[in-house]
């Protein structure tokens, strides 16, 4: 009877991963397949649970990392994700202290603050370092000397 539940729970964690294609369920299918495996064999149900759970989480655990970063090594960033690494202009003195500051980069005004806890004058340019809600945290791009 457990391989049939086994059976069941393979099927059902199968299907769930078909239909969303987001990597969540397919390890816990490998783990009721081992333990499907092991009902098959004639083991107890404790080993059959313990089986699911263990497969389950060293799949999870080895796996699961290489294929996150496969699967997202080609996805492009949209909307403001993919402003990170691009240079922006002050357009209004960056300040912390005073919570003011706005860059313009690709034509766009946004609200800034440094990463560095300075204040980062006017007409400077910046490098977008992260995104922290409606706000770009830059830092003060180095000024490069004429010789």
């Amino acid at each position: 009877m457990e391989g049939i539940f086994w059976l069941i729970v393979l099927v059902v964690m199968t299907v769930i991963e078909i239909i969303t294609l987001g990597l969540t369920t397919v390890w816990f299918a490998g783990g009721a397949l081992a333990a499907f495996i092991a009902s098959l064999l004639g083991a107890n149900i404790v080993v059959q649970v313990i089986l699911f759970v263990v497969v389950s989480v060293l799949l999870l655990a080895l796996t699961r990392p290489l294929a996150v970063e496969y699967l997202n090594k080609d996805r492009i960033r949209t909307n403001a994700e993919s402003l990170i690494g691009k240079t922006a202009v002050v357009k209004q003195e960056i300040d912390n202290l005073n919570a003011q500051g706005q860059v313009s980069v690709d034509g766009q005004d946004w609200t800034a603050r440094s990463v560095e806890e300075q204040v980062i004058p006017k007409n400077v340019q910046v490098e977008i370092v992260e995104i922290n809600g409606v706000k770009l945290m830059v830092r003060q791009k180095p000024l490069i000397s004429e010789k």
